[in-house]
């Protein structure tokens, strides 16, 4: 009923749970190991700079690293300038299926520059962004939204409009305002009013853990889609649970220690694979710290886990520690 395959321009996806774009988190190696267990319709790369891009910066240009991953895939860029975002889109045209925007980083270092959310603010100036990345691109472009600056600014459905208009193919709006970070609840009144003012596919956003929270989303908003981003923390799986339990009705079995193991095993050495092991080992020490996050007597290894420097040092602590569920 809730689960269905979705195209995006002319991109098909094959379902409508997605995996949000998350800076510090949505690197190659996450992405991939979400891919293999959780099956989500798409997945996305964490927010890459415009600036950065245009600039040729060999550090922003890492995040176009692709390596044997399953399509499809799209790009997310940010900027507040339309001629260096239009650019941008040029550059990774070559890499994505789809270029997504980000209107909706709540993050100061971001917002500081007129960046993410801080567009929420400027109308037309999305319309500008918008338009110039569609006109320098043949690939679909989407945007991420959010409700809005604050609650005296709450925009959604008018950026909305004008996206829709400026030729993007989709939009995903997260029910708060910059201003709530991501405390509260998420608003499902502005993610329904977004949907029923546009006719491109739209994506709900925020507080999605469950099936049961899917579900309420689903049915009281009338969205395309699904993006997920902190309710897959640790559990990259979760997707595909959700997919089971709505499409199935049937509820999956949670993972075993054995299977946690295992799967973290797997991502670290996709992340030293990918980074080197000093890079890798760091990179992992909050991923690792999620899948445990649950488990019993986990805060101690946890702590353990972020002063540790090696992959045979994690290994080992995490072998004894999953020895002892």
């Amino acid at each position: 009923m809730y689960i269905k395959k979705l195209k995006i321009g002319n991109v098909e996806l094959d379902n409508n749970i997605l995996l949000a774009p998350m800076a510090g988190v949505t690197d190659l190696s996450f992405r991939k190991i979400c891919k293999k267990y959780g099956s989500p319709g798409l997945v996305c790369t964490e927010m890459i700079s415009s600036k950065g891009l245009f600039y040729n910066d060999k550090k922003t240009e890492q995040f176009l690293v692709l390596n044997e991953e399953k399509r499809p895939i799209a790009i997310q860029i940010f900027g507040s300038e339309p001629a260096v975002m239009g650019q941008a889109s040029k550059i990774v045209e070559k890499y994505a299926d789809i270029i997504d925007i980000n209107m909706g980083c709540p993050a100061p270092k971001v917002v500081k520059n007129g960046d993410g959310s801080k567009l929420l603010l400027n109308l037309e100036l999305i319309g500008q962004i918008v338009e110039e990345v569609v006109k320098n691109t043949n690939k679909p472009v989407t945007v991420k939204i959010r409700k809005g600056w604050n609650d005296e600014n709450v925009v959604a459905v008018e950026a909305a409009k004008i996206i829709e208009a400026a030729g993007a193919k989709a939009i995903t709006v997260h029910g708060r305002t910059r201003e709530q970070y991501y405390s509260g609840q998420v608003d499902l009144d502005i993610i329904k009013k977004v949907k029923e003012a546009v006719n491109i596919p739209v994506f709900g956003n925020g507080d999605v853990k469950t099936a049961e929270d899917a579900r309420k989303m689903f049915s009281y908003t009338g969205v395309d889609g699904i993006m997920i981003g902190r309710g897959i923390l640790g559990k990259p799986w979760k997707t595909n649970s959700i997919i089971q339990e709505l499409q199935d009705n049937v509820k999956p079995t949670e993972k075993t220690p054995k299977e946690k193991l295992e799967i973290i095993k797997e991502h670290i050495e996709l992340e030293i694979k990918e980074k080197g092991e000093y890079v890798g080992v760091r990179e992992m020490r909050k991923h690792i710290c999620w899948y445990l996050k649950d488990l019993p007597n986990s805060s101690q290894v946890r702590q353990v886990v972020n002063q540790i420097e090696s992959k045979e040092k994690v290994l080992k602590t995490l072998e004894d520690f999953f020895e002892t569920i």
